[in-house]
């Protein structure tokens, strides 16, 4: 039987709306707000200044409330709430993927150490409920692979320059725009905010904790129009995938763009949507879609981990405590496109086993393998001369 948990909410702006307002419209939860912190005072509510607060001890302290949302952007302050909560005793729930990826080890020591449940479906892959799946119907066969789309502002800038033949600086214009996009979209772009819910999804896959930092991870803000030509002209489409897989007794993973087949699944996932395949031992390979940004995609997410809560559920980790065998590993060789203009970075890169060369006035690329220690030594995110992106083979 559920219990009705009240609810202290940190942060009211777009996922914090958007979970106040899901709750609000499904039946069956037996959850209320009861209290919310926010910081700037003055500003206009859509609902009455009686549920706000702007101090967060009168969340933290109040043992009337049994479960803290976290939805703020600032992942330092985020940290500070979580652990206090958890230190109380309090559920958690939290859609911060930077705060989580950068403390996940002490965020499930400290879940252990007070026996308090901390759930964060909204913080991998928007309204997919993959984690929920990787705990529960994966928890007893024997993932190989994770494989997806997990951020909507780059598969929304990839779906127009791939359908509407736009430049990356005007289809990134128009994410901005419409919202789907910061005004400085570094996070996105660069495949940070892949690289955070690949991080916390490695420890329900795989059973690992890695640092952020460990995880190469390359992004789109280089992409050119030959790059999209080249594409084009292939039929392939680009994507920019978070990958995890098991390959010669390690685990490897990184964030990359990547050419996708027409057969592929993730092809045809256009727009802000988010796409999952997973592929396991004995079940094969199965594929998750939805959208992965917005208001009430998230929210949605955040109210079914309170919904959870109701019925004590929390993560049991199998995979944390079966693990030891299989360690992290950036040794490993892919097979890549490098568009490039100085033929010393191929040198740098370590570049080999080239299948293809083009060479001309205006553009110049390999097809080639690398391995991923050296493109993680490289730090591609802060030069503008390259492009890579994972070949299919």
């Amino acid at each position: 039987m559920n219990k009705k948990l009240k609810l202290g909410l940190f942060g009211f702006g777009v996922v914090g709306q958007g979970l106040y307002d899901v709750l609000h419209k499904t039946k069956g939860i037996n959850a209320e707000v009861v209290r919310i912190c926010v910081k700037q005072h003055g500003k206009e509510r859509p609902i009455p200044m009686q549920y706000f607060t702007f101090e967060k001890n009168d969340i933290l302290n109040d043992d009337s409330l049994h479960v803290v949302a976290e939805m703020i952007d600032n992942a330092d302050e985020a940290f500070e709430i979580v652990s206090t909560a958890l230190k109380k005793g309090k559920g958690v729930v939290s859609a911060s993927k930077k705060m989580i990826a950068e403390h996940f080890e002490e965020l499930h020591e400290l879940q252990l150490k007070h026996n308090a449940p901390f759930l964060y479906e909204a913080s991998a892959c928007g309204s997919i409920p993959v984690i929920r799946n990787l705990e529960e119907y994966y928890d007893n066969d024997l993932l190989e692979s994770f494989e997806g789309i997990c951020n909507g502002t780059t598969n929304y800038i990839l779906t127009k320059t791939a359908e509407e033949n736009l430049s990356y600086a005007d289809a990134l214009h128009q994410a901005q725009q419409l919202g789907f996009a910061e005004s400085n979209p570094k996070l996105d772009v660069e495949g940070y905010d892949a690289k955070y819910k690949l991080t916390i999804l490695l420890g329900h896959t795989f059973g690992l904790f890695v640092k952020p930092e460990q995880i190469f991870n390359f992004g789109i803000q280089n992409l050119s129009v030959a790059d999209s030509t080249y594409a084009r002209e292939k039929g392939f489409r680009i994507k920019l995938i978070a990958h995890t897989y098991r390959t010669d007794n390690k685990v490897v993973a990184y964030v990359i763009p990547k050419f996708i087949k027409p057969h592929g699944l993730f092809f045809d996932v256009r727009n802000e949507f988010n796409a999952v395949q997973l592929g396991a031992a004995f079940s094969d390979k199965q594929f998750f879609m939805g959208k992965g940004a917005g208001a009430h995609p998230t929210g949605s997410a955040v109210l079914s981990d309170i919904s959870a809560l109701s019925y004590n559920y929390r993560y049991e980790y199998k995979k944390v405590a079966q693990n030891g065998k299989v360690p992290f590993s950036n040794d490993h060789d892919l097979t890549l496109y490098v568009r490039y203009e100085d033929d010393a970075t191929l040198d740098e890169l370590g570049v080999h086993s080239i299948t293809q060369r083009y060479w001309s006035p205006d553009l110049k690329y390999v097809i080639g393998k690398v391995n991923i220690s050296k493109l993680l030594a490289a730090n591609l995110n802060d030069r503008k001369d390259i492009f890579v992106a994972k070949v299919e083979e």
